[in-house]
């Protein structure tokens, strides 16, 4: 009987991830779409959720809009920076529950596109192997 040693984040504890290597994501849960995302005005529409003739609004109107519509969570006023709103069960709310892959993938925010080059540890990932 072999003792296999299961690699497995704490997405809260960062010395507890994994050093990023691109085959960690064949085999991943997605872990880091549970980390929150921010987005600007351009990234807004690059995913379709506003146009470029929107972007011409006060930003203070574009996050009023997009929390009722229950896209974003939080708008930072000062920085013009919006958080995308997640799932109950923390997950982004353009991650695939059964796939657990984006459904914007193509579309994704910078955020999204530079991790894990950028974030809470750099060069490291809250890698969870599938179940």
């Amino acid at each position: 009987m072999t003792n296999k040693r299961t690699i497995c984040a704490d997405i809260e504890d960062t010395a507890t991830w994994t050093k990023y290597t691109a085959k960690l994501c064949s085999n991943c849960n997605a872990t880091c779409c549970k980390l929150l995302v921010e987005v600007r005005i351009p990234d807004l529409i690059r995913m379709g959720i506003i146009s470029e003739f929107d972007q011409q609004e006060p930003a203070k109107k574009i996050a009023k809009t997009l929390k009722r519509q229950g896209i974003i969570s939080h708008f930072n006023f000062k920085n013009e920076i919006f958080t995308l709103a997640r799932k109950a069960n923390y997950d982004c709310i353009y991650l695939d529950s059964s796939t657990r892959r984006c459904t914007i993938y193509a579309q994704r925010p910078d955020t999204c596109r530079n991790h894990p080059t950028v974030g809470p540890r750099p060069g490291f990932c809250p890698y969870q192997p599938h179940s």
